[in-house]
């Protein structure tokens, strides 16, 4: 790296509980397989190349990864990638998981898990990362049900030392006070970026509020999720892209991360080049008026 590479120590930090992190983050899910993320064809990725991406990360300044068990393809697996690339680990590297939904080894989805079911999930998690404990664990819930039994079953867990810190992933408002009435939640991770719902908007507010971290999945991808961006970007988000000599997508990361101090990126890629680019756009300073146009766009796609 040179003088002038940018890191991700420009992005800003937040405290997960009494972990440090870097604002911009790396998500895991790309790393395994090439194209379409879960897709039943997939080509498993390069394995060194994804090891180099997942230690270059690192020596950008991330140091919040996110992963889980059930991020595989054929012959590969994100969370023993991370295990490889990182194990014996350094004390400020964070990594926070997800627990919940599962795959067959064929890779089919599965009823998501059990309260009993967790702690195999939590255990699984542990043996491919290869720790004694996990820092951060997201429960990640489908529906609007109570989540008190399964949060419970992982509060358990934190209190035998298996993990940290505890967080929420795919939830509404009223989980998360559900949650914190049973134990500290450091983190929501629910799908925000331009063009989310007003209501995601609204959350995102309330959870800065709360002193709780809003980590959003697909602030780059958007509607196109697991397949990925498209490039059907408006022309309002062209326009600051091209003011700044940056990508779409960077700007979709910069403006995520204007949401509040407490908002975390974590973008995920297999591409070297693409995760250069989007710890840059933690550097990424947009006006005032940029801002209210972004905005603009993103109240009329929600």
């Amino acid at each position: 790296m040179t003088a002038e590479t940018i890191t991700a120590v420009a992005s800003g930090t937040w405290t997960l509980g009494d972990l440090v992190v870097n604002r911009m983050g790396f998500g895991a899910m790309r790393l395994t397989q090439n194209g379409e993320a879960f897709a039943a064809d997939a080509v498993p990725s390069d394995r060194a190349r994804a090891i180099t991406v997942l230690r270059h990360a690192v020596e950008l300044g991330v140091n919040h990864i996110d992963t889980a068990a059930f991020y595989f393809s054929p012959l590969r697996s994100a969370n023993e990638l991370i295990n490889q690339a990182f194990a014996p680990y350094r004390d400020e590297l964070v990594i926070a998981t997800k627990v919940g939904p599962g795959r067959d080894p064929s890779g089919h989805w599965l009823p998501h898990a059990t309260p009993r079911e967790l702690r195999g999930q939590v255990e699984e998690n542990l043996r491919q990362l290869g720790r004694d404990h996990l820092d951060v664990v997201n429960l990640r819930i489908v529906g609007t049900d109570s989540i008190a039994e399964r949060f419970g079953a992982l509060a358990e867990l934190r209190e035998a030392g298996l993990i940290r810190h505890l967080g929420l992933s795919n939830i509404r408002p009223h989980h998360l006070a559900e949650a914190q009435a049973i134990a500290p939640v450091v983190c929501v991770q629910n799908m925000h970026g331009i063009g989310a719902s007003a209501e995601q908007k609204t959350f995102l507010r309330s959870c800065g509020e709360q002193g709780v971290a809003f980590v959003p999945f697909y602030s780059i991808a958007g509607i196109g999720r697991t397949a990925g961006a498209s490039t059907g970007d408006s022309a309002e988000v062209n326009a600051v892209a091209r003011a700044h000599a940056v990508s779409t997508a960077q700007v979709r990361l910069a403006w995520t991360l204007h949401q509040g101090p407490h908002v975390l990126a974590i973008p995920g890629t297999g591409n070297p080049d693409h995760l250069a680019q989007n710890v840059d756009a933690g550097a990424l300073r947009l006006s005032g008026d940029e801002l209210a146009t972004l905005d603009s766009v993103h109240d009329e796609a929600a």
